[in-house]
């Protein structure tokens, strides 16, 4: 699963600019060989008309405000086009009904993208309390801060072992290993 990898976090002009956007993409085209057409690309898109706390949210971030075929919300150019599943909600946290879907009934996620401090945490606790094994790609994700991507992660290690953190390094060591078994 690669969240979010999107225009809007890669730009430095952006509001919502993820500082180390590009380790986090790096790590997951590293990774993506190794799930061909099983990997799934999200994308945060804001919705036609915010209910709820979502008003106040974009009062906050009113240039979000745009059509979801804005190119605020496209994948950056080397996930766009992909030839995968892209889910689009208009949810910080992806686990739901149509990332299920998406998966073809697999109980392991492997989890890459931005922001490690919203959503991918969102995301991950979601997909875990729903049953899923998540592992959690801490040098292929990225946060609004360093500060904030360790807090994250240190906040996933909690739910082990339902959440695992772990690296890229780690997860081709034992994708490399279940293919030789």
């Amino acid at each position: 699963m690669a969240i979010d990898l999107q225009e809007v976090f890669r730009q430095p002009a952006s509001e919502w600019f993820t500082p180390r956007y590009e380790d986090a993409a790096a790590g997951t085209r590293e990774l993506l060989p190794l799930f061909g057409p099983r990997a799934v690309f999200t994308r945060f898109i804001a919705p036609a008309h915010p209910t709820g706390a979502w008003v106040d949210y974009y009062e906050k971030w009113p240039f979000a405000m745009v059509p979801a075929n804005d190119r605020l919300y496209d994948l950056t150019a080397e996930f766009n086009p992909v030839h995968h599943a892209v889910v689009s909600l208009t949810t910080l946290g992806k686990w739901g009904p149509d990332l299920a879907a998406a998966m073809n009934g697999s109980r392991e996620m492997v989890l890459t993208g931005v922001a490690t401090d919203c959503c991918v945490l969102s995301t991950a606790l979601a997909a875990a309390d729903a049953g899923v094994h998540v592992q959690v790609v801490a040098d292929a994700c990225a946060g609004a801060s360093d500060r904030d991507h360790r807090r994250a992660l240190e906040a996933m290690e909690l739910y082990a072992p339902l959440i695992d953190v772990t690296t890229v390094e780690r997860v081709q060591r034992l994708l490399a290993s279940r293919r030789r078994l």
